[in-house]
């Protein structure tokens, strides 16, 4: 079997192989996995949640050897540890909800008293996931829980950037007895592809212009797609901001994990009336942010994990400069040991005529800029191909509150950014460019994986053919 080579992002090398599987490989995967799906639902939900539950079990058994594995691949520590974290709190949660796709008892009919009728959830037999390589474990296991809770079998394709976490993951999977029901497949695009084709409907995270193929793909093949892409979120500061707050919360929503999120905010209105002061505090935020360049136990900002993403920050940058940004801070890749680093980017004299403000970033990039009035800031955030999320600050609930609700993207965070990476129990979908398909969040996301079916029963006699007679009318 072929293998794909895999990039340190710390250190430039390849260091790391996996297996690129084929189309035969791929089916020969999701037939056993098929094999298995109805034992897997047929159990019922309360065994399943007992099975997940033993899952969360051993993925604590084994935080330490996915957390590493995590660490090499993204070229951060904590937050690799938290992935993990993250995952066993989300199979908690999820095992703790009441049913909320139990199947609907006789009802009876209100047009016919004769007729009634009840409902049955059929899930889908496989459930490809394709998952990007930004947080590889979070992306992988957010469609995964859901779908297997409903009693789906799951195949699961990584990034080709971030794969290693997959052996100790499958490790863990096999520890509670789950291999039957969840697999892995590694590889590139052609995996992907062969992935599509073996599946009954697919999930995927990543950018517009791959997604816009998946989608294509799976229409083809007339499965469902669910979608999560780019953004390219907006933050709007009103003049009754507190300053101190508000910086905090666009430094960290724009930077955390390099900028490298889908919610990372990526484009920052402030009230004319405090833009200066907003932006000279934040500039001197900015500055105390630190590499863990050196020591990966130590400072806040990770490497850019994808190479080719550096090229498109320095393209972003002196695209934004040619047409009169100024570089308040930072602006350069760093090569550190191999490595690419970028300190926080924060850019002022911006507008909707550069790149930088209208194309997906993913980078800890910040280009700052002035609106007069509440309306124009409005205008500002929903001048945009994408519509996953977006931020609202005021000196008020009410008033960011009222500004929300103008906003067209799938959630809006209010007095504080980029809230969906830590609360995912609010239904969303998103708008515009930036996905397709029903909300990932909620108790509504194991919907997605079961399709209804009707039965009709009469109770009393069938009506024959002679009561459609011509003569009748």
């Amino acid at each position: 079997m072929p293998k794909v080579s895999v990039r340190n992002p710390r250190t430039g090398r390849n260091d790391y192989e996996v297996e690129a599987f084929s189309q035969p490989d791929v089916f020969d995967i999701s037939y056993r996995l098929r094999q298995h799906q109805d034992d897997w639902h047929k159990y019922g939900i309360e065994e399943r949640v007992i099975r997940l539950k033993r899952l969360a079990t051993t993925l604590h058994r084994n935080l330490d050897s996915i957390s590493a594995a995590l660490e090499l691949d993204t070229g951060r520590r904590r937050i690799a540890r938290m992935e993990v974290e993250g995952v066993i709190a989300s199979l908690e949660t999820w095992t703790a909800q009441p049913n909320t796709a139990q199947e609907q008892a006789w009802t009876k009919g209100k047009s016919n008293p004769a007729l009634k009728y009840r409902s049955q959830k059929v899930p889908y037999q496989l459930v490809g996931v394709i998952s990007p390589w930004n947080f590889p474990l979070v992306l992988s296991m957010i469609d995964t829980i859901p779908a297997l809770l409903a009693g789906c079998s799951v195949l699961i394709k990584p990034s080709e950037i971030t794969p290693r976490f997959v052996s100790p993951l499958a490790e863990a999977v096999k520890e509670a007895g789950l291999s039957d029901i969840l697999g892995f497949v590694t590889g590139d695009g052609e995996t992907g592809k062969a992935l599509i084709n073996c599946v009954d409907a697919i999930c995927f995270t990543g950018s517009v212009e791959t997604g816009k193929k998946v989608a294509l793909h799976a229409a083809s093949r007339l499965i469902p797609a669910f979608l999560e892409l780019g953004g390219k979120d907006p933050m709007i500061v009103l003049a009754s901001s507190d300053i101190e707050l508000s910086t905090d919360a666009a430094l960290r929503g724009s930077v955390l994990s390099t900028g490298q999120a889908c919610q990372s905010i990526e484009r920052i209105y402030v009230a004319e009336s405090i833009y200066e002061a907003f932006l000279q505090r934040l500039v001197q935020k900015a500055k105390t942010v630190r590499l863990n360049a050196d020591d990966i136990s130590t400072g806040e900002l990770g490497p850019i994990i994808f190479e080719k993403q550096a090229k498109l920050l320095e393209s972003h940058i002196r695209d934004a400069v040619d047409k009169g940004a100024a570089v308040l801070i930072g602006g350069e890749i760093r090569n550190i040991g191999g490595g690419l680093w970028m300190q926080p980017t924060v850019l002022s004299g911006v507008t909707h005529n550069m790149r930088v403000m209208t194309e997906e970033t993913f980078g800890p990039i910040l280009p700052v800029m002035k609106f007069s009035t509440t309306e124009e800031a409005i205008a500002l955030a929903n001048d945009s191909d994408f519509g996953l999320s977006a931020s609202v600050f005021s000196g008020s609930l009410e008033e960011s509150e009222a500004v929300g609700m103008e906003l067209q993207a799938g959630a809006i965070s209010l007095n504080d950014a980029a809230l969906t990476s830590v609360f995912h129990e609010a239904e969303k979908t998103s708008f515009k460019d930036s996905g397709l398909g029903g909300s990932r969040m909620g108790l509504v996301s194991m919907e997605r994986f079961l399709r209804s079916k009707a039965l009709i029963a009469n109770t009393g006699t069938p009506t024959p053919i002679s009561a459609f007679s011509e003569e009748k009318l």
